[in-house]
């Protein structure tokens, strides 16, 4: 079970949160600091965050996507149209450490929360934007949703060249890494307010974190003046580049560097090695044919028989599985992985933290929370007066 409110051992224990953020992006930037230690306020509409109804869970409002991405967090509904409730709002802006949302500027700065309006409240917190195009393009202020992030980042088109088509990747990536992207520029910002006691803004936009981030092998020889070819790493989009097929199933494999290569020749002995493949460089411009005639050899063997010869030989080798069997993974169990803490429904069985600390570990912050089920907590709090008092457990 999670520790209990304002004695939560994590890293950002103490740091306190207020959440304007809806769907993924934002929501899993906050979730991660709730595991982390932060109190974070999860500020609601009337009718709650989209992601409470988008998916499968035990009750309405309560579905598995938001589940996970709001887990331990406080929520307080506040109709915003309402002098009195942004007032409230005010109120958790003066005792805020960081205030971070997911709305268009306009909007946000029509409610009377843009970046002046809660520094003049509170000049030290860490105000934290999360938009799909940053304010100083011609993009800014247009919607943004993960697919069409993918599509303007390049995945779709990296796609065709692996399958003749182009696609979306089978997870919300652009969501996911632009959450995580918005959390470490937040704590660099909250690191730099602890050396100097300076706030400031931060804005974290998805297209420039996922351009960003589909660059950094594909860039390539374009990034040189004049480009010595396109922006593109040849070894991840080699339409060979997949798990290989084996006498009962499939195995994912990488015989990648010069020792691994020797050593599976070496034990193997196909007949197609050679001089000419026997170079990482040699490889590497041959990358096709290479992948190609690896897949006729792993045709040959049981994928049990390939993990214990790739394991003999300290090559990478893993089973190909489904996202059910991670949950029965005899590694992520023996580390303690997976948190089950009691929810309003009964167990629920999370993904915990993938970071580790020898001193201030982090953990499952506790359960997601019932729409509003802590607004009469909070707003009672505030208005017994104080900043400490908006934070009860603080």
């Amino acid at each position: 079970m999670p520790a209990e409110r304002g004695h939560r051992p994590g890293p950002l224990s103490g740091v306190r949160v207020v959440d304007l953020t809806a769907m993924v992006m934002g929501a899993h930037c906050t979730q991660v600091m709730a595991d982390m230690g932060a109190d974070v306020i999860k500020v609601e509409p009337p009718a709650g965050d989209n992601t409470r109804y988008i998916s499968a869970g035990p009750e309405p409002g309560m579905a598995g996507v938001f589940a996970n991405v709001n887990r331990g967090k406080r929520s307080v509904v506040l109709d915003l149209r309402s002098d009195e409730d942004r007032d409230a709002l005010r109120g958790l802006v003066e005792g805020g450490d960081v205030f971070i949302h997911s709305m268009r500027a306009r909007a946000i700065a029509g409610l009377g929360f843009g970046y002046a309006d809660v520094a003049a409240i509170n000049p030290s917190i860490v105000y934290t934007n999360c938009y799909g195009y940053g304010r100083r393009g011609p993009g800014a202020g247009r919607t943004a949703y993960d697919d069409t992030i993918q599509a303007e980042c390049g995945l779709p088109s990296v796609q065709e060249r692996l399958t003749g088509e182009a696609g979306y990747v089978g997870t919300i990536m652009a969501d996911k890494v632009a959450g995580i992207t918005a959390l470490y520029a937040t704590v660099m910002a909250l690191f730099h307010r602890e050396r100097t006691g300076e706030g400031q803004e931060v804005e974290v936009a998805m297209f420039e974190t996922m351009a960003a981030f589909m660059l950094v092998e594909h860039a390539n020889g374009a990034m040189f003046t004049p480009p010595l070819g396109p922006a593109v790493y040849p070894r991840a989009v080699s339409r060979n580049r997949r798990p290989y097929r084996t006498k009962d199933g499939h195995v994912s494999a990488l015989v990648y560097n010069d020792k691994q290569w020797s050593a599976f020749v070496g034990a193997v002995k196909p007949e197609w090695a050679g001089e000419r493949f026997a170079t990482l460089e040699q490889r590497a411009r041959q990358i096709d044919t290479v992948y190609a005639l690896l897949g006729e050899t792993f045709a040959q063997r049981t994928t049990r028989e390939w993990l214990e010869l790739l394991s003999s030989l300290d090559i990478p080798a893993a089973p190909v599985r489904t996202l059910d069997e991670l949950f029965d993974d005899p590694h992520l169990n023996a580390v303690g992985f997976f948190e089950t803490v009691d929810g309003p429904n009964g167990p629920v069985r999370f993904p915990g933290t993938p970071a580790w600390f020898s001193r201030t570990p982090g953990r499952v912050a506790g359960p997601a929370p019932r729409l509003g089920a802590h607004t009469a907590e909070v707003l009672d709090a505030l208005g017994r007066g104080g900043q400490e008092a908006a934070w009860p457990g603080s």
